[in-house]
């Protein structure tokens, strides 16, 4: 079976983006980005709210840019080979290869998806982990803090769940930036 991974950049006060939506502070550096591209290796699959997805379409072309550093060209291969599943009530149609768009988001569908899926299931986006984490759906935290308050913002988390949680590895960088593995206990 599959798990459902929550990979996230968020600041020591647990935002995502600042009031204006901007999140320039959360660009990892060579170091930080070889490493989230080995965890993403073994993703067969993203979940994406919209916004989340327009973010993200940067990796489609990405590799088109001079001098693309190496950590970038691999995560641009990493993320155009796996499979998107983007959630949107006005997207028409999707911007990249091997992306289909879902209406809504239904646990159900996502329950399926891991029994059935090789490989484990990324998600992107506090709204739409909001919407996995409230109905028990996330398996694994992956969380990259950056040394940086931001007081305000887009949160990373849903302001209302209480889960238990097993640190299962820790990583400091030279950036100051730090990972942290959970999973959810049983």
């Amino acid at each position: 079976m599959a798990k459902l991974i929550y990979s996230v950049i968020l600041s020591l006060d647990g935002y995502i983006a600042d009031q204006t939506g901007k999140f320039d502070w959360a660009a990892p550096s060579e170091e930080v980005h070889a490493f989230v591209n080995d965890l993403e290796r073994p993703v067969g699959t993203y979940l994406y709210g919209r916004r989340m997805y327009e973010v993200m379409l940067f990796w489609e072309t990405a590799h088109t840019l001079p001098e693309v550093p190496p950590a970038v060209q691999d995560f641009t291969r990493i993320w155009q080979a796996t499979d998107k599943i983007v959630f949107s009530t006005t997207l028409d149609s999707a911007s990249s290869v091997r992306t289909r768009i879902e209406r809504r988001f239904d646990p159900a569908m996502i329950r399926e998806l891991k029994q059935t899926s090789e490989r484990d299931i990324g998600i992107g986006g506090p709204t739409l982990a909001a919407h996995a984490i409230t109905a028990g759906l996330v398996d694994e935290y992956q969380l990259f803090v950056v040394p940086i308050l931001i007081g305000g913002g887009t949160r990373a988390f849903p302001d209302e769940n209480r889960q238990p949680l097993d640190l299962v590895s820790e990583r400091r960088f030279a950036s100051g930036v730090v990972y942290l593995n959970y999973r959810v206990t049983a």
